[in-house]
Parts: C-alpha cells; structure tokens; sequence
C-alpha cells in the first residue's frame, strides 16, 4: 500500500512539474498577446526559447512582453 501512495505521489509531482514549465513557457505569450504587443510573435517565442536554453533572460522577455514601445505621433516622420 505504501508503495502505491509513494508512485502516487511521484506521479502527482511530475505532472505539477510539467504543468509549471508549461505555464512559465506560456506567460510572456500571453501577456503581450492580452495587451496587444505589436511584437507579440517575437515575445511568444522568446519565453520558450529563454525558458529552456538561457533561463537567466526568461524574466526580461516577461518585462519586454509589458513593456509596449511608444509610437511617433501621427505626421511627425523619422528623423533619418
């Protein structure tokens, strides 16, 4: 019976574990989805890429997916 409660538990772990990985790779996606980032793709993909291969940057690209760039007025061009 304990061993069943110990497999039980493993199980339970590992599903809580995929599950936040799954949650952490999908929130910068989310956010700038939800506030309409005009660079929602490039977001969407950074918080998975940064979540497995350079989890150091993972909370810029969080920031980044809150952060929304101001625009230039209208008729004001770029100054070149």
């Amino acid at each position: 019976m304990l061993d069943l409660f110990a497999w039980l538990v493993l199980l339970i772990l590992v599903a809580s574990a995929i599950a936040m990985i799954v949650i952490a790779g999908s929130l910068p996606g989310h956010v700038a989805r939800t506030r309409r980032h005009p660079q929602e793709q490039a977001v969407r993909m950074a918080g998975w890429i940064t979540l497995f291969l350079a989890l150091p940057l993972w909370p810029v690209v969080l920031i980044w997916a809150y952060v929304d760039w101001p625009r230039s007025p209208q008729g004001v061009e770029d100054a070149r």
